[in-house]
């Protein structure tokens, strides 16, 4: 995926209604007020990759060229730990969706406000686990990450 894909797809996702039940998409898995879209890393091997396959450093390199142009439309933040819900959930509180899922998934988020959407987008990076390769999960919800 490039770029301008990934950037589309967030803006598609920013403006679409959710999903009244849990399930999956043309994205990934959606549920009431909440999309989590895999954008890059979980298409066949990059024929742009020298070594043919997506690294997590390649992914982690994307969701830092996508994150430069969100934290030029809508503010730079600092990235939030993943940490802290684990913890959280560990102790038996209950995490919302989409939060809990994609806590479990990456170890941070790079988040931020979609202005005048009253959504929130989110940018992590699932690591693979030798069956999987890493991909780009693109969180996109109204669920308030605080």
């Amino acid at each position: 995926m490039n770029l301008a894909r990934c950037l589309d797809t967030i803006d598609r996702l920013c403006s679409r209604p959710f999903p009244a039940e849990h399930g999956w998409s043309d994205v990934g898995r959606g549920g009431p007020g909440y999309y989590v879209a895999e954008t890059a890393g979980w298409e066949a091997p990059d024929p742009d990759c020298a070594h043919g396959e997506r690294t997590t450093d390649d992914v982690e390199a994307f969701r830092e060229g996508v994150a430069q142009r969100l934290d030029d439309r809508w503010g730079a933040r600092p990235p939030w730990a993943m940490l802290t819900l684990r913890v959280r959930a560990g102790r038996g509180e209950e995490i919302p969706e989409p939060w809990a899922s994609v806590s479990a998934l990456a170890d941070d988020l790079r988040i931020w406000e979609a202005t005048g959407t009253g959504r929130w987008v989110a940018l992590g990076v699932a690591r693979g686990d030798g069956s999987t390769p890493a991909r780009l999960l693109t969180v996109v919800t109204e669920v308030d990450p605080e």
